[in-house]
């Protein structure tokens, strides 16, 4: 899989123009705010239909102008030639593959899978339980179709059943809580499965790197019982009606799951400086790549922005060292910063850089 050639048309502050991305490492260098996570952004939007820096695909469209344009041109796993067209104007986004227009971004998301490396990635590790909820169920919807399925369903019936609740329709309840039962309980029997496998690979890789038996752990809290049956379940709604009328809110469900970090002085966040869990931001991504593969024997696409700063130098390297394959890889620096150091040969064919000013790319292959 490799993205050949981008153009984008009133994206943020990029001008306009195509860009040829037809390397196996795309080396991005400029100052900050000149526009290479923007280009990440586009890619990334490209992949899976929606943006990793906002919900609100609005704030994408250059200033002053009504709509934003995307195209790839790509080589799929079958190094078939393929390409897709992502438009937003008026509020409403359309997604164009191979020419013919889709509904459903489901669609779009298993012909190109990427991963991106940010600086947000660190509210996996010590933000809000519902973000570490979002990794993991990110990483399960990048390989199975029928969790992403099985994800919006339980989404809509919950936001069925709140409305109700905040309307005090109790008599819709009985149904809401069916359902809810029926659509979480594939959920709980998937994450818990998941956690188990990426807590083989995630410890491994983060010892390696910082040269500590951590002991680190990742375990999966469900709200519900993983043993519980559809009718256990729906008695446990039934009697924290009271509780959920009271807060306007469904109070347990998947939507209230916990994936807590531990190591052996306990709960991860509370004494890890900043670095250690920048570092284990970096390590749940490259642990995502590698359970990725495990499931669908591909190499994604990396999108890595600004993420290796923070590490010395030696950790970089051995991070590096542990990052894994990948088809191609979008990285993002600052000028003159060799971050690098043996693991890629930016002087060997296969790698392109730009210089990245205002908006504008400037390149010349390494």
């Amino acid at each position: 899989m490799l993205i050949r050639r981008l153009v984008l048309e009133n994206f943020r502050n990029i001008r306009s123009h195509e860009i040829d991305t037809c390397a196996k490492q795309i080396i991005l260098k400029g100052e900050n705010g000149q526009g290479k996570t923007n280009l990440l952004e586009a890619v990334y939007i490209l992949c899976y239909g929606s943006s990793f820096k906002t919900q609100n695909l609005r704030e994408a469209v250059t200033y002053g102008t009504g709509f934003f344009r995307l195209s790839s041109v790509f080589t799929d796993s079958q190094e078939l030639e393929r390409k897709t067209d992502i438009s937003f104007e008026d509020g409403e986004k359309h997604i164009r593959l191979d020419g013919k227009e889709i509904r459903d971004r489901k669609e779009l998301i298993y012909c190109l899978p990427c991963i991106v490396f940010s600086h947000d990635d660190i509210e996996f590790v010590r933000g809000e339980p519902e973000n570490r909820r979002r990794f993991f169920d990110q990483t399960m919807t990048m390989y199975d179709p029928v969790f992403f399925d099985d994800l919006r369903r339980y989404k809509t019936v919950l936001k069925h059943r709140n409305a109700a609740i905040k309307d005090r329709r109790t008599e819709l309840l009985d149904i809401y809580d069916e359902k809810l039962a029926v659509c979480g309980i594939p959920l709980i029997k998937a994450r818990s499965k998941v956690c188990k496998a990426f807590s083989a690979i995630f410890p491994d890789i983060y010892d390696a790197v910082s040269l500590e038996e951590s002991g680190m752990k990742i375990s999966y809290r469900p709200s519900w019982d993983e043993d519980m049956t559809e009718d256990m379940i729906i008695g446990k709604l039934f009697d924290q009606r009271e509780v959920d009328l009271k807060m306007n809110t469904t109070t347990s469900g998947p939507h209230r799951d916990r994936f807590v970090i531990t190591n052996r002085n306990g709960l991860f966040v509370s004494g890890a400086s900043t670095g250690q869990m920048r570092l284990s931001s970096l390590v749940m991504r490259s642990a995502q790549a590698a359970f990725f593969r495990q499931k669908t024997g591909l190499d994604p696409i990396f999108l890595m922005d600004d993420v290796l700063l923070e590490l010395d130098a030696q950790k970089r390297s051995r991070y590096l060292s542990y990052l894994g394959y990948y088809n191609q890889a979008f990285f993002t620096f600052l000028p003159e910063e060799k971050y690098f150091g043996s693991f890629i040969d930016l002087d060997k064919e296969g790698s392109l850089t730009y210089t990245v000013k205002d908006g504008e790319f400037i390149n010349g292959r390494t």
